[in-house]
């Protein structure tokens, strides 16, 4: 684009493909979810400036949900962290479904939606009354629970000292003892490209103990970034960096001072909605699209400018859009799934109706059930003729376990009468339709179900 875009007349521009990806993953898991090999959608926009980039990503989002609503998904849009790749925000799409690898928080009353590493957390910690500092000695009592057991505290009392290396350089990130650091939130609080927990040898090295008995006061080398509810308060029991020691009674800004202060807590369900206060429901769910507003991160670096109208150069503002496509046919399959097998939308199906002679050696049925899976075919429907010569009840039973939307039944009985009967996987209801017309009909519903003009 660099070598292409001359002039503001050259913008907008949008590009996609839709292309096989290999990555070089080191534990592939949930199946076709994360393998080493994926077909991936990928787009990319180029606009002059900050109204058009964000004229382009709305209408991405649009497209992206029009795209998850014919694909007969049930999903969320919810706001994401822009990880590695960078931009100033972005939104994931993520089909919701118990086996999902990402928790979403979700607020009933307001709609907001998040995935864990994004959702802002606002504690509110009970008052604690002050009093001196004091060491004293905890012998083996390591973990969060270990020490409120021996100390006779409530865990809010306590506060977590976090020992890791950002970029090489030692940070200590402090959270509430009853709470769990986001690492995501300590490395953009950061500005960290890397960050990894500090090991045994560099925990005893920064402050001079055994893992388990680290702690903000006295401890030298290390940047201390805490959670905005420990500014100020009082009452603190905290690692004394040394082993079988803990402080009571500390207080930050007195014993101690953070050099920063940021949101470093992982949100958990009951917490209150950023938005309106209410409190939040924990969801799983798979990403299957991610869109991120990009800005000029790359733009910049890779010399993509243009000229405008008054002949100055100007950075090319850009998005990045994305859909996992086997991620969204596993997905749909989580979500569409029963005892005996796939429940295919009608979208996303291989074959959209299943022609079944009930017995492919009798010949008027079997003459028949090719006739209307020509006519079917006549009709735009992806049908499949099941000719096997096996019993009319295995090649049910295989129909339900593949999923055909729907199976077109042709039997001697039915023939009697000039009747076929059609059977919707999704509700089980069955219908007699009359010879003549059954391909007709059944692709004026099938066109129905996907959302397609008739």
């Amino acid at each position: 684009v660099a070598r292409e875009v001359r002039s503001y007349r050259d913008l907008p521009l949008n590009l996609y493909q839709i292309q096989t990806k290999f990555r070089d993953e080191i534990r592939p898991r949930f199946g076709v979810m994360r393998g080493r090999e994926f077909t991936m959608k990928d787009g990319y926009s180029f606009d002059r400036d900050e109204a058009g980039a964000e004229e382009s990503y709305r209408a991405m989002v649009e497209a992206y949900r029009r795209i998850f609503r014919r694909c007969g998904l049930q999903f969320g849009v919810v706001e994401a962290d822009p990880g590695a790749i960078g931009g100033s925000f972005s939104h994931e799409f993520m089909v919701m479904a118990d086996t999902g690898e990402e928790a979403i928080h979700v607020c009933g009353a307001c709609e907001y939606a998040a995935n864990a590493e994004k959702t802002p957390v606002r504690l509110a910690l009970p008052a604690a009354s002050g009093g001196k500092i004091e060491k004293v000695h905890t012998p083996g009592a390591r973990t969060i629970g270990e020490v409120s057991a021996f100390l006779g505290v409530p865990v809010d009392r306590l506060t977590k000292t976090l020992l890791y290396l950002a970029d090489g350089k030692p940070v200590a990130a402090l959270v509430p003892g009853h709470r769990e650091l986001n690492e995501t939130k300590l490395k953009n609080a950061l500005g960290a490209a890397e960050l990894v927990m500090a090991d045994p040898e560099t925990v005893q090295r920064l402050s001079r103990a055994e893992v388990g008995f680290a702690g903000p006061v006295g401890l030298s080398g290390a940047r201390v970034l805490a959670d905005p509810s420990l500014q100020g308060r009082a009452g603190l029991v905290l690692g004394a960096n040394e082993t079988d020691y803990h402080y009571v009674g500390a207080q930050e800004g007195r014993d101690f001072r953070a050099d920063a202060f940021a949101d470093l807590t992982l949100a958990q369900e009951g917490d209150p909605c950023p938005r309106c206060g209410k409190p939040l429901a924990v969801r799983r769910g798979i990403e299957v699209g991610h869109v991120f507003k990009l800005g000029t991160k790359y733009s910049a670096s890779l010399g993509a400018s243009y000229l405008d109208e008054k002949g100055e150069s100007q950075t090319i503002i850009m998005g990045c859009y994305g859909i996992g496509i086997g991620r969204t046919v596993a997905a749909a399959i989580e979500q569409n799934h029963d005892a005996d097998g796939i429940i295919w939308p009608v979208p996303l199906a291989p074959y959209q109706v299943d022609v079944i002679p009930v017995n492919a050696a009798d010949a008027p049925s079997r003459e028949k059930a090719e006739a209307l899976y020509r006519a079917l075919e006549g009709e735009g429907v992806e049908a499949a003729l099941d000719d096997r010569d096996e019993r009319a009840g295995v090649k049910f039973k295989d129909a339900d376990l593949i999923g055909f939307p729907y199976k077109l039944v042709v039997g001697p009985r039915g023939l009697k009468e000039g009747k076929a009967e059609v059977k919707s996987r999704r509700t089980g209801e069955t219908q007699m339709l009359p010879l003549e017309g059954a391909a007709a009909a059944l692709g004026e519903r099938i066109r129905k179900d996907a959302g397609a003009p008739s």
